[in-house]
């Protein structure tokens, strides 16, 4: 009974040894955490279902509707806004696109599936958050840019295949780092992002890099390697964020600095994964 007892014993403490070494679930605010799962069921690869969520919305709705109530005080901490108002952007992009889809040509300006094609989609529709009224381009620029962290930026979906990647997962203050590393990472990897081109000797990039560009430069201008101090503020950025993650023979090539920089013409498709399968 005794080697029973010690067997016994010794079983609950190595459980006790296991549990205790396993990893913490990731942190998700409660707030958020409807707007996760929602993500995780309808995003792939930055691409969305539009048409699923459309029809089968209940959850989403009341994660939008707890956003305009949201208790976010002046004193929460950096990283608690920039999670809140990534989320709720991209959350309301999302509405706005599922509230109009399937998206009806209006211009010949913008692709025809376009988030565009919703009039005053980004400057004049309006949601509530945090209670606050605001549009899509106040919560950037009024709201996120003025964080400081220029790496937020490249983290909006912006409902098309030229913005950030949409994550299947909600951003979380206590891993919020992480993220936008992450997010800032794959821009080297999208051609809509960032573009070498060797033969050419052009450095073709997003053009959110210029739509945003003292946000950029306050975050990256001071960061660039000392062969491109003769360039641009924003070309120094730029180059701060991509030149240690592109491949080794794109590397050479910028590090030569022989290049020129140009914008390329941001895709505005919708990043919608319904007629793309």
């Amino acid at each position: 009974m005794k080697h029973l007892a010690l067997a016994s014993l010794l079983a609950c403490m190595l459980a006790a040894g296991l549990q205790a070494q396993d990893p913490p679930p990731p942190a998700v605010d409660p707030l958020h955490r409807a707007f996760d799962t929602v993500l995780d069921i309808y995003v792939r690869d930055g691409l969305v279902y539009y048409r699923a969520l459309k029809q089968e919305r209940p959850r989403f709705d009341r994660y939008v509707a707890s956003l305009a109530t949201a208790n976010l005080p002046e004193s929460a901490d950096r990283n608690r806004k920039l999670a809140f108002w990534l989320n709720a952007y991209n959350a309301f992009v999302l509405q706005t696109v599922i509230d109009n889809y399937p998206i009806r040509s209006r211009s010949a300006s913008f692709p025809s599936n376009s988030i565009r094609q919703v009039p005053g989609a980004f400057e004049r529709k309006t949601f509530r958050a945090a209670g606050r009224t605001v549009t899509l381009d106040q919560i950037e620029k009024d709201l996120i840019v003025p964080l400081g962290d220029a790496r937020a930026v490249l983290a909006l979906g912006r409902g098309a295949l030229g913005g950030g990647r949409l994550k299947s997962e909600a951003f979380a203050a206590e891993r919020l780092d992480d993220q936008l590393n992450a997010a800032t990472r794959e821009v080297v990897n999208r051609r809509e992002m960032v573009w070498v081109d060797k033969q050419n000797g052009v450095l073709s990039v997003n053009p959110m890099f210029s739509w945003r560009e003292p946000a950029f430069v306050e975050s990256f201008g001071a960061k660039a390697a000392p062969a491109f101090a003769a360039r641009s503020p924003l070309e120094r950025a730029v180059l701060a964020i991509i030149a240690p993650l592109v491949v080794r023979s794109e590397a050479e090539f910028l590090e030569q600095n022989q290049f020129r920089m140009e914008f390329h013409e941001f895709d505005w498709r919708l990043n919608d994964l319904t007629n793309r399968r």
